[in-house]
């Protein structure tokens, strides 16, 4: 990965973890050991899921840049019907409390989606490659033998 994205998946990540761990520690004060488990998986999952969503956008940019605006769409839809699958699948479990993990599961999510947008924003993604200086000369060159500036 270019230093450029995993600036972003960093500046993700890491609120992405910090609510997860804010919420984990409020779940274990309201609901105990179990509701701050279900914090911690739900925030594990996030992590994973989302993480894993930016490699794979990251990797479809570079590879089919056409199809980049459709991936990424595709790619946010199945991610939060795949969380919703997640809470479905959880909600009455016996090994954490489901609502300390949905409501996590949710803040969590919200939290990369906020934190992505921004390190985007504040990111400066050329959206033009630069020439090298090889290219240049090599085009100054075509450009006398055949009379033309560009």
């Amino acid at each position: 990965m270019p230093s450029n994205d995993v600036r972003i998946l960093a500046q993700a990540a890491v609120p992405t973890a910090a609510v997860g761990a804010i919420a984990a520690a409020v779940s274990g004060v309201v609901a105990g050991g179990k509701g701050a488990i279900g914090a911690g998986v739900a925030t594990v999952i996030v992590l994973l899921f989302m993480g894993l969503g930016l490699y794979i956008l990251q990797r479809t940019a570079k590879s089919l840049p056409h199809l980049f605006q459709a991936m990424g769409l595709m790619l946010y839809a199945a991610q939060i019907l795949l969380l919703f699958v997640f809470v479905a699948a959880f909600k009455h479990t016996t090994l954490f409390n489901p609502r300390a993990f949905a409501l996590t599961l949710v803040a969590g999510t919200l939290t990369w989606i906020a934190a992505q947008t921004r390190a985007h924003m504040k990111s400066k993604i050329l959206y033009v490659e630069p020439d090298s200086s090889s290219d240049a000369s090599s085009r100054d060159e075509k450009s006398h033998k055949s009379g033309h500036s560009s």
